[in-house]
C-alpha cells in the first residue's frame, strides 16, 4: 500500500481566512476557518479592503493551527495548496504569497486551485474517524451556488469540466444578500432568509420563475425586482411588509428553478449523480427539495464545507497534485478565472 498523500490547502479568495490539511482528497485531518462575518456586517457585504487586510492579520495562525491540529509539521506534508481564483485580487493574494514563501521555505510542490472547483470536490470529505461519504460516480451534474457564482457543469471525470449554463445577472446567493437588504433581515443573506421563511407562507407571492427555455442558464434579477415592486407597493399604501411570507415566497421560486433545472440536466446528459456545492448549498429548503424531487444519488456536503473553507481547496489540490500539476513561484492570482479554463 502506497503511503497517504498529506496536503495543506489555504483559501484567502473572500473573507474567509482558512488552511487545512487533507489525507488522500477524502480525509480531513484539521479545518481551520476565521471568519469575517461580523467585521463587514456593518457594511451590508464584503468590503474588499478590509478583507485583505484582515487576512495578513490572521493568516500566519490559520495555518499555524491548521497544522497543529492535525498533528504534523510543514514537512510532513506532501504539497501546498492554494486558491489561485476566482475571488477578489487583495484577498487572494495574501493566500498566495503564503502558499509561495511555504514552498519556497521548504521545498514543497505548490498548487493554484480554481476556487470553484474546490467547492465541487468537497463532495468528496469527511472529517477523520467518521465514515467516508459515498464516491460520487461519474459522469456527474454539478450545481455550484453562492454569493458569486451560479454555474451548472457536466463533469465526466475528474479535473474534466464542460459548462452548461450560469446565472446571467445575479447568482443565487447574491439575490439571497440583496432581497435579505430590502426586507431588512440582516447580513449575510441566506441565512437569514432561511430563518424569516421558516415562519412565512411560500404560497402569500407569486413570484415569476425564470426558466430560460431551451438553455441551462438562470437569471434572477427579475425575481430580485419583483420582491422589490411588492416592497414598495406596500410601503405606498402603508401597509406592514409580510418579511416571512416574502423570504419564504422568494426562496421556493429560487429553489424551484434551480433544482428543477439542475435535473433536467441529469437526465439529458444521462448523469449518474448530482453535486451541489457552495454557500447556498447549506440551504435546507434546497437540500430537502433535491431529496425530494429525484432518485439520482445528490452529494450534498456537510454545512461546514458548504461555505469557504480550505479543506475544498486540499482536496481538490491532492487530485490535482496526483495528476502531475506543480506551479512555479511566479503565477499570480487570476480573479475572474473560469472552471472550464482550469
Amino acid at each position: 500500500m502506497s503511503a497517504p498523500t498529506r496536503i495543506l490547502g489555504i483559501e484567502s479568495s473572500c473573507d474567509e481566512t482558512a488552511a487545512a490539511i487533507v489525507e488522500d482528497g477524502r480525509v480531513i485531518h484539521s479545518n481551520v476557518v476565521a471568519s469575517q462575518e461580523t467585521i463587514h456586517a456593518k457594511y451590508g457585504g464584503v468590503f474588499p479592503e478590509v478583507a485583505s487586510r484582515q487576512h495578513i492579520v490572521t493568516i500566519h495562525a490559520i495555518v499555524d493551527e491548521a497544522l497543529k491540529q492535525a498533528h504534523l509539521s510543514l514537512g510532513d506534508v506532501d504539497a501546498i495548496a492554494v486558491t489561485r481564483g476566482p475571488g477578489l485580487p487583495g484577498s487572494l493574494v495574501v493566500g498566495i504569497n503564503m502558499a509561495k514563501g511555504l514552498a519556497l521555505g521548504s521545498g514543497k510542490p505548490l498548487i493554484g486551485v480554481n476556487h470553484l472547483e474546490g467547492h465541487l470536490y468537497s463532495a468528496w470529505l469527511a472529517r477523520a474517524g467518521a465514515d467516508p461519504v459515498p464516491e460520487p460516480e461519474f459522469p456527474l451534474v454539478v450545481l455550484i451556488v453562492s454569493g458569486g457564482h451560479t454555474e451548472l457543469i457536466l463533469m465526466r471525470d475528474h479535473l474534466t469540466y464542460e459548462r452548461l449554463g450560469g446565472t446571467l445577472d445575479d447568482a443565487a446567493g447574491e439575490a439571497f444578500d440583496k432581497v435579505a437588504r430590502l426586507l431588512d433581515l440582516g447580513y449575510p443573506g441566506g441565512p437569514a432568509i432561511q430563518k424569516s421563511a421558516q415562519g412565512g407562507n411560500p404560497l402569500t407571492f407569486k413570484f415569476p420563475r425564470a426558466w430560460l427555455e431551451g438553455g441551462w442558464d438562470f437569471s434572477f434579477s427579475g425575481l430580485k425586482t419583483a420582491v422589490l415592486r411588492e416592497v414598495r407597493g406596500l410601503e405606498e399604501k402603508g401597509k406592514a411588509i409580510p418579511a416571512a411570507d416574502m423570504a419564504a415566497s422568494f426562496q421556493t421560486a429560487v429553489v424551484e428553478v434551480l433544482v428543477v433545472k439542475t435535473i433536467e440536466a441529469a437526465k439529458k446528459f444521462g448523469a449518474k449523480g448530482i453535486i451541489v456545492a457552495g454557500g447556498v448549498s447549506a440551504n435546507s429548503e434546497l437540500r430537502k427539495a433535491f431529496g425530494m424531487r429525484t432518485l439520482l444519488p445528490v452529494h450534498i456536503p456537510p454545512l461546514f464545507l458548504c461555505t469557504d473553507n480550505a479543506a475544498m481547496i486540499a482536496g481538490a489540490g491532492h487530485f490535482r497534485f496526483m495528476k502531475g500539476q506543480r506551479d512555479g513561484l511566479d503565477f499570480d492570482a487570476l480573479p475572474n478565472w473560469p472552471l472550464t479554463e482550469v
